[in-house]
C-alpha cells in the first residue's frame, strides 16, 4: 500500500519523492534524482619551487594602512582563515586538504599543488574518498562532490537534519555517512539516495566517525559514543555521559581498541564491551583534538598546545614537534609522503620522521603554483 508520505515537492524546480525503506520501517528514501548546476572549478596552474616546503611562513604582503579620516570605527578588519579542519589521503597517495581558505590537492611526496579547488564561501571540515576516488566534501553548507579528473564541484541537495556536516566516512559497502550537528545520515552517493537519519545519539552532533576492524561504525558526539550497525544503521551499542566529555576525534589502534580524544583526554575503549581500558596519562586533563597511528605503530596525538609524538605501547611522550605554524591541531593525515601532514588553526605543516621536527606549507599564502607538468 502506497504510504501517504509519496508526494512530489517542488525542490527547486525538481521532485523529491518519499518511499519507505526496508528493513527500516521507520526510514525513508528520499530521493534526489539532480545535482544543482555545478560550481566553476578553478585549477590555478603554477607555483615556484621556492615555495615547495618553505622552512618558514614568508611575511604576507599587506595593504598601506587607511588614513584616519579613511578609517571607519565600526568596521573591524577582515583577516584571512587559516586553519586546516581536514586532510584526506587518496587513493593515488596525493594529499587533499580542507581549509577555511578553500580545497587544495598535492602531492606530498615533493609538497607541489597539483590543484586548487574553487569553493565559494564553503567552511570546510571534513573530507573523505568514496569508492569510485571521488572527494566528499563536509562543509556549514552541507555535501560537495569534486571530481578529481576535472577537479569539477557538485553540490547534492540533500534534505540533511542540518546543513552543517562536521564529520564524513565511507564504509566497507561504499556507503556515505554524514555527521551533522543533528544527527547521522546514511547516504548512497551512486543514486543520490538519502538511506536513513539517526538523530537519537547522546549530545546529537556526530563530531567524529571511524570504522573497527569489523566494519562497523563509531560515532563520537557531544556527550557519547555510539557503535552502529552499517548494514541495518540500527545503534549496536550506546555510551552515554562519556568520562573525557564531547568526543573531538576516534581512531582505530594496532590493537583493534577505540581510541577517542576529548577535551579532558585520550582514553582508550575495548570495542565489544564499551569499558574504558585506560586514560593516557601524559594526556590527562588536556584538550586532545586529533589522533592518528602510522604504519609503524607510533602514536600522533594532537591537542590545543602542541602536537606529541608517542610511544604506542607504553604511552611515554617520544617528543614534542617543534616548527607548527599553531600549538593549535586540528587534523593529521600519517603514511602520506613518508610524513605526517598536519592542520593547524594558523595552517599546513608536515613533519619529518627523521628529525621530528615540523615544516610549514605555504599552501594557501602563496598566489603561485608549481607547475603540474603531467
Amino acid at each position: 500500500m502506497a504510504s501517504p508520505l509519496n508526494a512530489f515537492f517542488p525542490v527547486l524546480g525538481a521532485a523529491m519523492v518519499l518511499t519507505p525503506f526496508a528493513p527500516l520501517a521507520r526510514t525513508w528514501q528520499v530521493f534526489v534524482p539532480f545535482f544543482t548546476p555545478p560550481l566553476s572549478a578553478v585549477v590555478v596552474p603554477p607555483a615556484i619551487d621556492s615555495l615547495i616546503f618553505p622552512e618558514s611562513l614568508n611575511s604576507a604582503s599587506l595593504a598601506p594602512e587607511p588614513s584616519i579620516a579613511q578609517q571607519s570605527p565600526v568596521t573591524e578588519p577582515v583577516v584571512a582563515d587559516d586553519r586546516v579542519p581536514a586532510l584526506q589521503r587518496d587513493v593515488g597517495g596525493n594529499l587533499w586538504v580542507g581549509s577555511w581558505q578553500g580545497l587544495a590537492h598535492l602531492d606530498p611526496n615533493t609538497g607541489r599543488i597539483i590543484a586548487r579547488v574553487s569553493l565559494p564561501n564553503i567552511v570546510i571540515e571534513s573530507l573523505t574518498e568514496d569508492k569510485v576516488g571521488r572527494i566528499w566534501v563536509g562543509s556549514y553548507e552541507g555535501l560537495q562532490r569534486v571530481d578529481p579528473r576535472t577537479n569539477e564541484v557538485t553540490t547534492r541537495n540533500f534534505l540533511l537534519p542540518s546543513n552543517r556536516v562536521l564529520s564524513v566516512l565511507v564504509d566497507r559497502r561504499g556507503y556515505l555517512w554524514a555527521g551533522t550537528d543533528r544527527g547521522l545520515v546514511l547516504i548512497s552517493p551512486d543514486e543520490g539516495l538519502i538511506m536513513t537519519t539517526l538523530q537519537d545519539l547522546p549530545g546529537t552532533s556526530a563530531n567524529a566517525m571511524t570504522l573497527d576492524a569489523e566494519g562497523q561504525l563509531w560515532v563520537g558526539t557531544q556527550d557519547g559514543l555510539v557503535r552502529v550497525d552499517t548494514a541495518s544503521a540500527f545503534i549496536l551499542r550506546r555510551f552515554e555521559a562519556f568520562p573525557g566529555g564531547a568526543i573531538q576525534d576516534l581512531a582505530i589502534g594496532p590493537d583493534d581498541n577505540v581510541w577517542a580524544a576529548t577535551p579532558n583526554g585520550l582514553f582508550v575503549i575495548d570495542p565489544e564491551t564499551g569499558d574504558v581500558l585506560r586514560s593516557v596519562t601524559a594526556f590527562r586533563g588536556r584538550n586532545v583534538t586529533a589522533v592518528r597511528f602510522d604504519n609503524a605503530r607510533n602514536l600522533w596525538v594532537g591537542t590545543t598546545n602542541g602536537l606529541y609524538w608517542v610511544n604506542y605501547y607504553n604511552g611515554a611522550i617520544v617528543t614534542e614537534v617543534a616548527g607548527l605554524p599553531s600549538s593549535r591541531v586540528l587534523s593529521l593525515s600519517t603514511d602520506t609522503g613518508n610524513k605526517v601532514w598536519v592542520g593547524t588553526r594558523d595552517g599546513l605543516a608536515w613533519v619529518s620522521l627523521r628529525t621530528g621536527r615540523a615544516t610549514h606549507h605555504n599552501i594557501f599564502r602563496s598566489r603561485e603554483f608549481d607547475v603540474d607538468s603531467r
